[in-house]
């Protein structure tokens, strides 16, 4: 039998102290990793269908331009619009086009959006606060069979929810004769003065979280380019559950839908607070992530894909 020295068990006790203390705080390396915090791998999202009808086949996008709006802001969502159901050629690639066909995979029936009717109302006819029964007369001004009809509101119009709870929405109301016919609208507000930080991230640093730096816009207007990734986000949300009874994950009044279950991707790798990796204009140091028609370029958010019950991007 061995003895050791009070000396020699002192140093050992205080070594054992440090052992401790150490493997209680975490280091800077380990702590900025979110990928290693997970312990378990998470659950596949599953968006359950609840029977309800889907909208398929060939749709018109009818827009109210509400508000005022520059030449050359309609052409941006114009052209996002058109873009949608247009082909791109191989060299366009990834295109908006392809990550619209993904809606496709939710009842296996494409769904192809055309422009339809535009109404310009730059007199602000009903203010520039916009109630829920507002946001709907508005829409019904345009046709509504077979549509999506759209109110597009100005960066100094405040309509119902915006920036508090939404950034954008899909819903349905009644018009025509007797208000007998159904239709479905959405509605999607610029974010660009009142909550850029909410709305228009990644362009904009976010108003709370990791105050990451922004990416720039693909078409040079932070507005504009955050309204098309909520004009994308509602689109989705309408053609798969337009009446609250088709694809989402969650309550029926508050539903995790196509897109927003995928909040926050863009690319590979992401995590909150870091919209993954995207494609950069090497001349502009613009970020995008689909090719559109006329040379444009932007940046859509992941959509959940049905065959492999994950988000998708148009890089991954």
């Amino acid at each position: 039998m061995t003895h050791k020295s009070p000396f020699m068990s002192i140093i050992l006790f205080v070594l054992l102290l440090c052992c401790l203390l150490l493997s209680s705080h975490p280091t800077p390396a380990s702590a900025s990793t979110p990928r290693k915090l997970a312990l378990v791998e998470p659950q596949p999202l599953i968006l359950k269908y609840h029977n309800g009808p889907t909208l398929l086949g060939n749709l018109t996008v009818n827009l109210i331009w509400y508000g005022r709006f520059s030449p050359i802001q309609r052409s941006i969502i114009v052209d996002f619009i058109q873009s949608l159901s247009t082909p791109a050629p191989s060299h366009s690639q990834p295109s908006v086009s392809s990550w619209w066909r993904i809606t496709s995979r939710y009842r296996g029936t494409p769904c192809t959006l055309a422009l339809g009717k535009q109404i310009l109302d730059e007199k602000y006819s009903f203010g520039k606060v916009l109630k829920p029964s507002q946001l709907v007369a508005l829409s019904s001004r345009l046709p509504h069979k077979n549509s999506v009809n759209v109110v597009l509101t100005s960066s100094d119009v405040a309509p119902d929810r915006f920036c508090m709870s939404a950034c954008g929405a899909h819903a349905s109301g009644l018009a025509g004769k007797h208000n007998k016919t159904r239709f479905v609208f959405a509605w999607v507000g610029n974010p660009e003065k009142q909550c850029p930080g909410q709305c228009a991230w990644p362009f904009h640093k976010p108003i709370y979280g990791p105050q990451t730096p922004p990416l720039v816009a693909p078409n040079g207007d932070v507005g504009v380019d955050g309204m098309i990734i909520n004009l994308a986000t509602v689109l989705a949300g309408a053609v798969t559950n337009p009446f609250k009874t088709g694809f989402f994950q969650g309550p029926a009044d508050a539903p995790l839908e196509a897109v927003s279950a995928c909040t926050g991707i863009f690319g590979s790798g992401a995590y909150p607070g870091y919209p993954g990796n995207v494609l950069v204009d090497l001349s502009t140091g613009a970020s995008f992530n689909a090719h559109g028609i006329h040379g444009r370029r932007y940046l859509l958010p992941a959509m959940w894909d049905p065959k492999t019950s994950a988000c998708k991007t148009c890089l991954i």
